[in-house]
């Protein structure tokens, strides 16, 4: 026997989204609280647009600013390797 499709309001949809941006907050531990499933819980998100923000540390980036250091850290680890390969292929004395 098939299970009934249950149906959220927007403002259910939104409060739970609420709860997904809070510190230390799980979506998977929230998700169990209210009684939906995780994999549900991470759509909402999605379509709210709340996973265009990356945890880095304890804080929230933006995409754009998370893509932003990690081009920014692959140069520097560019620049640190020619300068290293420069110091020691370089005449000895």
């Amino acid at each position: 026997m098939a299970r009934e499709r249950r149906v959220f309001s927007e403002e259910f949809k939104r409060e739970a989204v609420k709860l997904v941006g809070q510190p230390g907050a799980s979506k998977a531990a929230i998700a169990r609280d209210l009684g939906i499933g995780a994999n549900l819980l991470g759509r909402w998100c999605r379509d709210a647009n709340v996973d265009a923000e990356v945890a880095v540390g304890r804080e929230k980036v933006s995409a754009q600013e998370y893509e932003r250091m990690r081009r920014e850290l692959a140069k520097v680890k560019t620049e640190r390797d020619i300068l290293k390969k420069a110091l020691y292929s370089g005449p000895r004395i």
